[in-house]
C-alpha cells in the first residue's frame, strides 16, 4: 500500500485529494489546522493537527507516516489560502503569514520527507501552484508572491534531487470553488475535479518529469511570457 502526505487536507482540494485517495486504497495521512475539518474527512484517513509555518510539527507530521506506514510515496505539500488585499492595505503580518503557510509550509514539507525519500529511492513532491504566481491580479500580491517562490522552489528542488528517483513538480488546480473565493462559485469546478490529475502525478514512476508544472494533467510552460491572462475590473 502506498503512502500520501496532504497538508491543507481539511477542506476543498486538499479534502477532495484525501477522500480521493483513500478511496482507490492509499494509505493517507492530512494535516491542517482546521481540527473540526479533519475530524469531517471520514474513516480511512490518518489526521493530524499540523501548523506548517512550524518546521518540527510538519517533521513530527512525516515521522508519523513513515512510522506507521513504512513509507512516504507522495508529499503534497497542498497548504495554503487567499489575501484579498492591495499592498497598501495589507494588515500587519498578514503578507508574511500568507508567504509562511505557502512558501515555507512546502519548505518545511519538502526538506522532512527527502531523507525518507532518497532512502527509499523513489518520492514524489508536488507543490500545489497558480497562474496567480506569474500574473499582476490587483489586490492578489501576497499569494502571487508565495506562489512564484513554490514555483523557484519547485524548480531548484527538482535539479537538486536529479538521480536519486525523487521527484518535484507542480500542480496548478485551476479556478475551483474553494473558500479561496470568499463566496460559493458554483460556475468553477468542484475540489473533486482536481483528483484525477493529481493521482496522475502521484503515479509518476522515478525517471519521470521533474522540476514541471502540470495542469489538467499536461505540462504547463509556467513563467512563459507567452501565456496571457486577462484581469477584467469588476463592475461596482
Amino acid at each position: 500500500m502506498r503512502t500520501v502526505v496532504i497538508t491543507g487536507a481539511a477542506s476543498g482540494i486538499g479534502r477532495a485529494l484525501a477522500q480521493g485517495f483513500a478511496a482507490d486504497g492509499w494509505r493517507v495521512f492530512g494535516a491542517d489546522v482546521d481540527e473540526a475539518g479533519l475530524a469531517a474527512l471520514g474513516d480511512g484517513i490518518d489526521t493530524h493537527r499540523v501548523d506548517v509555518c512550524e518546521q518540527p510539527e510538519v517533521e513530527a507530521l512525516v515521522e508519523a507516516a513513515v512510522a506507521e506506514s513504512g513509507r512516504v510515496d507522495v508529499l503534497f505539500n497542498n497548504a495554503g489560502y487567499g489575501l484579498p488585499h492591495t499592498v497598501e492595505d495589507t494588515p500587519d503580518g498578514a503578507f508574511e503569514r500568507l508567504v509562511a503557510v505557502h512558501l515555507f509550509g512546502a519548505l518545511h514539507g519538502t526538506r522532512a520527507a527527502i531523507p525518507h525519500m532518497k532512502r527509499q529511492g523513489r518520492g514524489h513532491i508536488v507543490n500545489t501552484l497558480s497562474r496567480g504566481g506569474e500574473f499582476h491580479a490587483p489586490g492578489g500580491s501576497a499569494y502571487a508572491a508565495a506562489k512564484a517562490g513554490m514555483w523557484a522552489l519547485t524548480r531548484s528542488t527538482a535539479r537538486e534531487l536529479r538521480g536519486t528517483g525523487v521527484l518535484v513538480n507542480g500542480m496548478i488546480p485551476g479556478p475551483t470553488n474553494t473558500s479561496i473565493w470568499g463566496k460559493d462559485r458554483p460556475d468553477l469546478q468542484t475540489p473533486e475535479s482536481v483528483y484525477p490529475h493529481a493521482r496522475f502525478l502521484a503515479e509518476l514512476e522515478p525517471d519521470g518529469p521533474t522540476g514541471k508544472v502540470f495542469w489538467d494533467s499536461k505540462e504547463y510552460p509556467f513563467g512563459d511570457p507567452a501565456n496571457r491572462l486577462v484581469i477584467r475590473p469588476e463592475r461596482r
